[in-house]
């Protein structure tokens, strides 16, 4: 158990409790120590991370419980012997709420209550309260509050049973369900609602998405494990003020805005909220309709932070909520940002032997030296990255196939159209490399093309 200073403030007095448990891939190598497989960089992060998440979350925390398991205990997760190192330290420091940075089963949650006597909360209901304190839109709301229905759907327990009326007799009969099934009903007409909702905001995205692909405009998506610096280069990129602090989930709502690249080239710049390793999919599916930006957009700015230890771990969870998404295949530049924290650093450009860009290291903060010279070296990249991803394309559309001069219109600039002797309309595309790829996944898209 590790005591820790009370820091300032009137949060909730919390016990914090990490397990480290053995990768899934080596468990069944491991014998002796369950945590050999893990470099103590990650272990340190991990438990940084939960601190900053209890933070974040308005928790002061009082004490941190850590341990080893090579596999998680039925009833209490972290162990019998643990669990009563637990109550002691409740007991101690007459905590109001216990944080376990694992997710726990319901049965496991409602064991350690009994035994604790006080509340406990595993993080993923950790991750769902910060986000509940973030959200500001009406959508962002939505999407919290169907996240935070979906896990609580599996948390309710029978505490109505006075009001039972399934038995019989004279003054117990009644509409024929238990309180808790009510509760159930009422949750689950809840969910279908925010649902119904969400698939109306998921259509107006849509139709946004639609009016900037008419538009020409290219839009550019930034991605990152929280607390990147995604918003800060945001704001820098944008001239904008939308809120950004060193915090986790700084930010939850998507924001978009217009970037002059050069005189003849905008984009759309969207910034999205950051990914956390053991990312809920609660939260990943009530999200599903703001992180489509990411699945729709023509490039993806991948921010990291240049500065930690575990950047390459980072990166692949990124990776790992971008494919849930639907969204690995959209192309990534990779942006290393905070290289002001670094002293081996320097702002540049990383090219391969072809010359295609590996890598742009830069910080976002003002306060850097070489601060502008990072954003115009960005710009430039992106501008250059626009510039060769068009396509020109002469296609040949037979007089009944007079359905896709509508779908070209849409997701085309058409340069020229012209007839053939035989009817047929010929007409000159000019469009995204991205958009060109979507239209050849049509079908029969590929019997259009001049040869």
């Amino acid at each position: 158990m590790f005591e820790l200073e009370r820091p300032g403030g009137n949060g909730e007095r919390a016990i914090l409790v990490h397990i480290v448990l053995p990768k899934q891939d080596n468990i069944h190598e491991l014998s002796r120590d369950p945590c050999r497989d893990l470099r103590a960089s990650e272990q340190e992060e991990a438990q940084s991370e939960f601190y900053d998440l209890a933070t974040s979350a308005g928790a002061e925390p009082v004490s941190i419980i850590r341990g080893n398991r090579y596999r998680p205990e039925a009833k209490y997760f972290i162990g019998t012997g643990k669990a009563q190192e637990v109550k002691q330290a409740v007991e101690l420091h007459q905590a109001d709420l216990v944080l376990v940075n694992h997710q726990l089963s319901p049965a496991q949650e409602r064991n350690l209550e009994i035994l604790l006597q006080c509340r406990v909360l595993d993080r993923t209901g950790l991750i769902l309260d910060i986000f509940a304190q973030r959200a500001r839109s009406h959508e962002g709301k939505l999407q919290v509050e169907l996240a935070q229905l979906s896990h609580l759907s599996t948390r309710l327990v029978k505490g109505w049973s006075h009001l039972e009326r399934q038995k019989g007799g004279i003054g117990l009969r009644g509409p024929g369900e238990t309180q808790l099934e009510t509760d159930r009903r009422l949750l689950g007409a809840r969910i279908k609602q925010l649902n119904k909702r969400l698939e109306k905001v998921r259509k107006q995205r849509e139709q946004s998405r639609r009016a900037r692909q008419r538009a020409e405009l290219p839009t550019v998506s930034l991605v990152g494990y929280t607390n990147a610096g995604k918003s800060t280069l945001f704001n820098q990129l944008t001239k904008s003020s939308v809120y950004s602090a060193d915090q986790l989930f700084a930010t939850l709502d998507p924001t978009l805005r217009r970037v002059e690249l050069s005189k003849n080239l905008s984009m759309v710049l969207a910034d999205t909220v950051g990914f956390i390793s053991d990312l809920p999919h609660d939260l990943v599916d009530a999200f599903h309709a703001t992180l489509l930006e990411t699945r729709e957009a023509d490039l993806l700015l991948h921010v990291i932070d240049a500065h930690t230890d575990n950047r390459n771990k980072h990166i692949a969870e990124v990776n790992s909520v971008l494919k849930h998404v639907g969204a690995e295949e959209t192309p990534q530049l990779l942006v290393y940002n905070k290289v002001d924290l670094l002293n081996d650093q320097q702002v540049r450009v990383e090219r391969d032997n072809s010359g295609n860009v590996l890598r742009v290291w830069l910080s976002a903060m003002d306060t850097f030296a070489q601060h502008e010279q990072g954003l115009e070296l960005l710009l430039e990249v992106i501008a250059d990255y626009f510039s060769k991803e068009r396509i020109q394309q002469w296609l040949k559309i037979p007089a009944h196939a007079g359905q896709w001069r509508s779908v070209l219109h849409d997701r085309a600039d058409i340069l020229e159209e012209k007839y053939n002797e035989s009817g047929d309309w010929l007409v000159h595309i000019d469009t995204t490399s991205r958009q060109f790829n979507q239209l050849n996944k049509l079908s029969g898209f590929n019997e259009l093309l001049e040869k």
